[in-house]
């Protein structure tokens, strides 16, 4: 009995090794020459380092990180190893309405006047028809307007009072444009209904019950933080480290930081349908809206034949966008902000889904290692999204190049400007996007906007100057300074987002 005994464990020993092996096999299998291709395409995309987590049947089934936290040191980069999402961040305000909608407390078809008293858009209309889905869809018909909350220090609640000044650009609901500061709106609605934080509904609601330890809202909590990565961005061909771009005031469209081992459990809960180890932390009918097609988005322009060639239709949810891959649904979110890019997507019938995060601004590589790792899974013919993807950039970068040495040529020459320089120096305000300061200083002209936009002013024509900002992120622009029939200066343009109108001098008070 005892050898019979003794031959059966033996026998289930060898047949849970089997099984493992085949496990493992079956696992490896798509990922064969994968971290090879990784390191191939980082060194040509110029990126300084990124982290993958891939779910597959509700198991992380691959972490892993490739590169380093900051060129020129050696801490390589880990799962752990916290990342900035951006825009990743809006479909958890999407859930955190979800959750609010489960309990009863909001209606997605609620105008979302009811719950933000004193919020009023350009016209009254759609003031007053604006609901709450409308709000994490992309439809209202305004520009974007990003540059209120991403030069200032606006709070939540000014940014919000202001927004009644942005002109719509289209009528309500009649075509996708993307919207930041109604994500702002969105997330606004957390306080007012439950007298918290939305940055604190969404610590205790879902980071919580998901084991999101690591996660956080703001860029504060960083500094207790002992594995992040650094920003980076390419100035002048070279890889060059900058720093962290702080965007409270608009948390709630893109302030998440993370790490893929954090973001391999949103993964879950959301393949879940909500459900995240046995626990239902958002409804299904809940999922299944955020990831209903809301708006339509035209698959036209050659952005998203490089992103989206495979697709047969690009629609918008709430916090998703939605598009084919393979003959099956993929639900996807992008994020980008100062030097830092991320990728979640998700192939929900294959139970699949990928988190990439990288610390390198302006690259595609992310979404392009999602869509490989996605072909590998589903069996489909090997393509290679990196190299194509770079190369179609590197073209519509050949455009925009060929269209600056086009307008440098047509740049007129021996022009001077119309009036001393001492007299484009002044205050200059627009009711939405706030002040302006021109200032002469050591016979240059200077430029202050806001919280951190500074920078130098060099005469381009006539009355025209080009702006080199002081961070390398803001690149150059230029200031337009228009004059009235009488000759005098009344207003400037700022790289074509808005006219700020000239303030009165103030009077010059006498020394006592």
């Amino acid at each position: 009995m005892k050898i019979q005994l003794l031959k059966y464990r033996i026998i289930c020993v060898i047949l849970m090794l089997f099984i493992s092996f085949g496990s493992v096999v079956a696992q490896d299998a798509p990922l064969q020459g994968f971290d090879d291709y990784v390191k191939k395409a980082m060194e040509e995309w110029k990126a300084a380092g990124l982290a993958v987590a891939i779910v597959k049947d509700d198991k992380i089934v691959f972490a892993k990180g490739y590169g380093v936290r900051e060129m020129g040191k050696p801490d390589p980069v880990t799962p752990n190893t916290i990342f900035a999402i951006g825009s990743s961040s809006k479909a958890f305000t999407a859930a955190s309405m979800a959750i609010l909608v489960d309990e009863g407390k909001v209606k997605w078809s609620d105008p979302a006047s009811k719950y933000l008293p004193g919020f009023q858009l350009y016209d009254p209309w759609v003031t007053r028809e604006l609901s709450v889905t409308d709000l994490l869809s992309h439809r209202v018909g305004l520009e974007r307007g990003d540059l209120m909350w991403y030069a200032s220090s606006f709070s939540r609640e000014e940014i919000l009072r202001r927004i009644r000044f942005l002109k719509p650009s289209s009528s309500m609901r009649s075509r996708f444009g993307y919207q930041n500061i109604m994500y702002l709106a969105a997330g606004q609605i957390v306080p007012s209904v439950t007298g918290k934080s939305w940055d604190d509904f969404v610590g205790e609601r879902i980071f919580t019950p998901l084991g999101m330890k690591s996660s956080v809202t703001s860029t504060k909590p960083l500094a207790n933080s002992k594995d992040v990565a650094t920003p980076h961005m390419v100035v002048e061909d070279k890889i060059k480290p900058i720093a962290w771009r702080n965007i409270d005031n608009i948390a709630p469209a893109g302030s998440i930081n993370s790490n893929v081992t954090d973001m391999a459990q949103w993964v879950r809960m959301q393949l879940g349908t909500g459900k995240y180890d046995g626990k239902q932390v958002i409804s299904e009918a809940g999922i299944k809206n955020m990831w209903a097609s809301h708006t339509i988005i035209p698959l036209e322009g050659p952005g998203f034949g490089m992103f989206y060639p495979k697709a047969h239709f690009l629609n918008y949810g709430m916090g998703w966008f939605l598009s084919d891959f393979n003959g099956k649904k993929m639900v996807e979110h992008g994020g980008a902000i100062d030097g830092m890019r991320s990728a979640v997507a998700m192939i929900p019938e294959e139970k699949l889904g990928v988190v990439i995060l990288s610390n390198m601004n302006q690259t595609g590589l992310n979404l392009a290692l999602a869509q490989r790792i996605f072909d590998s899974f589903m069996g489909a013919k090997e393509k290679d999204w990196s190299g194509d993807i770079l190369k179609g950039l590197k073209a519509q970068e050949a455009v925009g190049k060929a269209a600056q040495d086009k307008m440098i040529a047509e740049r007129a020459k021996d022009t001077k400007p119309s009036q001393d320089l001492a007299k484009y120096a002044g205050d200059y305000q627009d009711e939405m996007y706030g002040d302006v300061k021109v200032t002469l200083e050591n016979g240059k002209l200077k430029i202050n906007y806001g919280a951190g936009f500074k920078g130098t002013l060099e005469h381009w024509h006539f009355d025209t100057f080009q702006v080199t900002w002081s961070e390398d992120v803001q690149g150059k622009g230029f200031v337009n300074f228009k004059l009235n029939t009488s000759g005098k200066i009344d207003s400037i343009g700022v790289d074509g987002i808005s006219e700020f109108k000239r303030m009165p001098d103030k009077p010059q008070t006498a020394n006592k």
